[in-house]
């Protein structure tokens, strides 16, 4: 038996892949290596876990129906956690097709596969994005979310409706995770954290949309492969559950945390805000507490202590 991850070589996908590993579970990857940013990041995410003999990595497409059923044909595939996908929201209003191809098409064929195969449990990597300008907080899993603001938002959505679509027609059990702004060492390097540190830190300049008081609910991504390692292991029928850290804080306050940790100031461009972006993330996580005993630990200000440091280790 193996769990399949795609996206394995990703930010999340990899830290995830390593724990699985660590806890004696064979694992399958599946990632395509693409350029959405450098193909080099995403070799160096999965060095350490590829030379593990529990490991079966295959660099492929989720759309390539043909390729994505040989893993299947090939691997006692138990589980799944799909996390691949194009993500980012400005970037999808520039590319909507693609985004529409890659993460609808794609988690499509992996619940056609997962229904074929017999899977006992598929996790889906959703996003707050789905919330869009939510008026209410803290966000909950019981909340409207028919008001996407980006096509991001719409395939993430679109995703979930698929998920739970296969789950009333063949059974398969399904958890829909909703991942607050996750962060940490190996994150992508267009995210703002890891833009903004490097930034910085060469005394360049940096880009500020808006007037800095927008609000986001950053969550580490430790807490994060808890929460889906947690899932992994609970009995459910259909579920959707949000994943964040319930401590939102300014995009100014963000900014100043990075400055103390390096011990320099930013150069700041300020910019009008961008179309997509939402104000505000805020993650209800009782429903998460409950169902997954999830209780995150570290504070924003551990964590860019942590990534900074990382950071630090590889300049």
């Amino acid at each position: 038996m193996a769990i399949l991850v795609t996206g394995g070589a990703g930010f999340i996908g990899s830290h995830l892949v390593e724990k699985l590993l660590s806890q004696g579970e064979r694992v399958v990857v599946i990632d395509n290596f693409n350029d959405f940013y450098r193909p080099a990041y995403k070799r160096e995410n999965i060095s350490a876990a590829i030379h593990n003999p529990r490991l079966t990595l295959y660099e492929t497409d989720i759309c390539n129906t043909v390729s994505c059923k040989e893993v299947f044909e090939k691997n006692r595939i138990e589980k799944v956690v799909h996390l691949a996908a194009y993500a980012g929201v400005r970037p999808s209003i520039e590319r909507p097709l693609l985004y529409e191809e890659v993460n609808c098409q794609g988690t499509l064929n992996l619940l056609e596969l997962s229904k074929i195969y017999k899977v006992r449990h598929f996790i889906f990597g959703s996003s707050s994005s789905v919330y869009g300008n939510n008026k209410k907080i803290p966000f909950s899993e019981d909340d409207p979310v028919n008001e996407p603001i980006s096509p991001y938002a719409a395939t993430k959505r679109a995703g979930e409706l698929y998920c739970y679509n296969y789950h009333h027609l063949y059974k398969i059990p399904i958890v829909c995770l909703r991942f607050f702004t996750v962060y940490g060492p190996r994150q992508r390097p267009d995210l703002a954290i890891r833009k903004f540190t490097e930034l910085i830190d060469h005394d360049q300049q940096i880009s500020l949309y808006g007037d800095g008081t927008t609000q986001r609910d950053y969550t580490f991504f430790s807490d994060v492969i808890d929460g889906v390692v947690s899932a992994l292991h609970r009995q459910c029928d259909f579920e959707i559950i949000n994943l964040g850290n319930s401590t939102p804080i300014q995009l100014a306050k963000l900014i100043e945390l990075i400055e103390r940790e390096l011990g320099k100031k930013a150069k700041i461009k300020r910019l009008p805000e961008q179309p997509g972006d939402v104000r505000r993330t805020y993650a209800d996580i009782r429903k998460a507490e409950r169902f997954l005993q999830y209780r995150p630990t570290v504070s924003i200000e551990q964590g860019i202590r942590l990534f900074v440091a990382w950071h630090k280790e590889r300049t």
